[in-house]
């Protein structure tokens, strides 16, 4: 009997210690971010184009920087469906201005979660336009491409996943 009550407690004292030591184990799993919003993309794997198109545009510092930002994070799928030849050609150095147009249209000034995002109509972005956000069929609508993964957490802002690249007028 002393034997497993032994080995009762200290059954109960490394749980209590593994739930101490794990992050965030009672709020829904998420953790404090520790990269910010380029890292956090290149380490998904799933943002080749977007952090090469950034870099080509000069705004990897920008977006390392201090913040807060919140981008709509075209995948390389969305990128996949511009037209042939329109990625290639926008990664030329000679269409730096533009590229980082269409790159700085897809980031807004601030942290703005999901739970903000459903109740504008619109929001400025750091190009100088405005996109224009809807809900419909209980997805959120950045000009029409789908947000297909929303508050992923960067240390300087947030990041949602869309899956069209958004193109300024």
């Amino acid at each position: 009997m002393q034997v497993l009550n032994r080995t009762l407690r200290a059954g109960v004292a490394a749980l209590s210690l593994s739930l101490l030591a794990a992050p965030s184990a009672f709020a829904g799993g998420s953790t404090v971010p520790s990269k910010d919003i380029v890292d956090t993309a290149v380490s998904a794997g799933s943002f080749k184009t977007l952090t090469a198109a950034l870099d080509a545009a000069g705004l990897v510092e920008t977006l390392k920087g201090k913040g807060p930002f919140t981008v709509f994070a075209p995948t390389d799928e969305a990128f996949a469906k511009l037209p042939e030849g329109t990625l290639k050609s926008l990664l030329k150095p000679e269409s730096k201005q533009k590229l980082t147009a269409i790159l700085t249209y897809h980031v807004v000034a601030g942290n703005v979660k999901a739970a903000d995002v459903i109740k504008l109509s619109s929001a400025k972005t750091l190009n100088g336009q405005s996109v224009t956000i809807k809900t419909a069929g209980g997805k959120v609508l950045i000009n029409g491409a789908t947000v297909v993964k929303a508050d992923i957490a960067a240390t300087n802002g947030t990041i949602h996943v869309i899956d069209t690249v958004l193109l300024p007028k």
